[in-house]
């Protein structure tokens, strides 16, 4: 089964003032709703990664403090929100739209219920998306191949911090067997 894969759109990296901005990321918002949108009224799972980090999280030793549990940054914009959701962890329901995997990293297989999810999702084909390719999307690009599945990433509703480190990534997520799609694509 198809799912879509939402990466880190959260205030703090997304929106002008956020503790991590990326410059031009808010552009990405519209798209991104409007991918999401379409694979809830399409019935696709859409899994959504949000970091949740404690006030004293260990990556705050590398990064500013950002997405702290509870605050303003920490929220998904609500364009991009479906309105049936789940948080995961989460007791079971089924009837849910979309997925918000917390994590406390980078990565989203951190967060153990990953692969359960994927599972009971019956995941083969991943369309992936959100910020920043450099960081938080190469994480999710890797972990989703190395689990054996099927991965597209969005170019235009993604972005990068640094232009070669996004580049390099691409590269290499093409070298693995990835491939590359635009939302157009995605949306017929």
């Amino acid at each position: 089964m198809k799912a879509f894969f939402d990466i880190d759109t959260q205030l703090d990296f997304v929106t002008p003032g956020g503790a991590l901005y990326g410059p031009g990321a808010e552009r990405l918002i519209p798209l991104i709703a409007k991918l999401n949108h379409y694979a809830g009224d399409h019935k696709i799972p859409l899994i959504s990664t949000t970091d949740a980090h404690p006030e004293n999280a260990e990556e705050f030793r590398i990064w500013p403090p950002h997405c702290v549990i509870g605050t303003f940054g920490q929220q998904k914009p609500t364009a991009t929100l479906l309105a049936s959701r789940v948080v995961i962890p989460t007791t079971e329901n089924d009837a849910a739209s979309q997925y918000i995997v917390e994590k406390n990293d980078l990565d989203m297989f951190t967060n153990p219920h990953v692969p359960a999810l994927l599972a009971a999702l019956d995941v083969t084909e991943c369309i992936v998306y959100g910020v920043f390719i450099d960081y938080c999307v190469k994480c999710a690009l890797t972990g989703l191949q190395r689990a054996g599945l099927k991965v597209a990433l969005v170019t235009d509703a993604s972005a990068s911090i640094s232009k070669e480190a996004g580049d390099a990534v691409i590269r290499d997520f093409l070298a693995a067997g990835g491939h590359l799609i635009a939302s157009s694509e995605v949306l017929q």
